[in-house]
């Protein structure tokens, strides 16, 4: 029986390096195989997921020799921390290892969706010459608005500073005095949220999804943003209600929109259909913390982390 099972992908030259003398069961697929993922649970000390598979407190009972589960990312609304707390399992996530990749992904596509010229190939390829409705917008002098103001929030800041954007936060539990506020690059002021988002020209999300933030950004705040703001969603699914982002889009309120997460994953064809006819509108799968420099690193972190955590190869007799 395997001593650690990763259920969703890795980097395969940290499993290598940082696992070896470990009895490993490495398959990306077991996310989609629940009966396989149970059974193969049955004597493991670790567990590593990404963000798909849901750990749950039946899962974990598939598991009763568990001491550790990585997790290959930062969020972990898909790890019932409650039951790994009652059955004293470590949880890890990779924290500040994906920040550049999110942090980059917010920046490229708020640049993508103001500019609103980079799908032409076509018609250019084909003799058009559409200059005059491809008249977009520069992304310095614009204010970008966070909600939230962590780890990653701060990477997208320094970037957006650095093309000459005001930034502004909101964050409830970030004291006025911390010196996250006041960086060695700028400034980044603090608002209320009503009044962030009402000034944002871009508002990109960065806060878990929890009761508090599930459909946070809904219809009636999407109102207050002004007319062709962008909104970008890299944090997670179900904070911004995407039917309601789809209908600003069609109704033309907001300018553009990038959607990585969602509130089911993968998308199901059946609710993706609301963003049918949707202008400006970028989708990704959950892909924005995700680049080969990331992957590495995230992988890299949570082997080493989840090695540590068992502390020897050998199982407890």
């Amino acid at each position: 029986m395997p001593d650690i099972v990763i259920t969703e992908f890795m980097d395969e030259d940290a499993i290598r390096e940082a696992l070896s003398g470990f009895d490993v069961a490495y398959d990306p697929g077991l996310v989609d195989r629940p009966d396989d993922l149970r059974a193969a649970l049955a004597g493991a000390r670790g567990l590593i997921v990404r963000n798909r598979t849901q750990v749950s407190a039946a899962l974990l009972a598939a598991g009763p020799a568990l001491r550790v589960v990585g997790r290959l990312g930062v969020g972990l609304d898909n790890i019932d921390q409650g039951a790994c707390r009652d059955r004293g399992i470590t949880v890890i996530p990779a924290t500040g290892a994906n920040d550049v990749s999110v942090a980059e992904y917010v920046i490229a596509t708020a640049m993508l969706l103001l500019r609103g010229a980079y799908g032409a190939t076509a018609d250019v390829a084909a003799g058009a010459w559409p200059r005059g409705r491809l008249m977009g917008r520069e992304i310095a002098g614009k204010r970008l608005g966070l909600v939230g103001y962590g780890s990653i929030a701060r990477e997208t800041a320094q970037r957006a500073a650095a093309l000459g954007m005001e930034v502004t936060a909101y964050d409830p539990f970030l004291p006025a005095g911390h010196p996250a506020w006041s960086p060695s690059w700028g400034r980044v002021a603090s608002l209320p949220l009503d009044d962030l988002v009402a000034g944002a020209d871009v508002l990109s999300l960065h806060v878990p999804l929890t009761d508090a933030t599930r459909g946070l950004i809904d219809a009636a705040m999407l109102a207050r943003l002004p007319k062709g703001a962008i909104l970008i969603n890299a944090a997670r699914g179900g904070v911004a209600d995407e039917a309601a982002v789809a209908e600003a889009l069609k109704e033309g309120h907001l300018g553009g929109a990038a959607l990585d997460v969602f509130d089911r994953e993968p998308l199901p064809a059946e609710a993706g259909a609301v963003f049918a006819g949707c202008p400006n509108l970028i989708l990704t799968p959950h892909i924005a913390g995700v680049t080969v420099e990331s992957n590495v690193r995230v992988s890299q972190m949570i082997a080493r982390a989840v090695a540590g955590a068992l502390g020897t190869s050998e199982r407890p007799v």
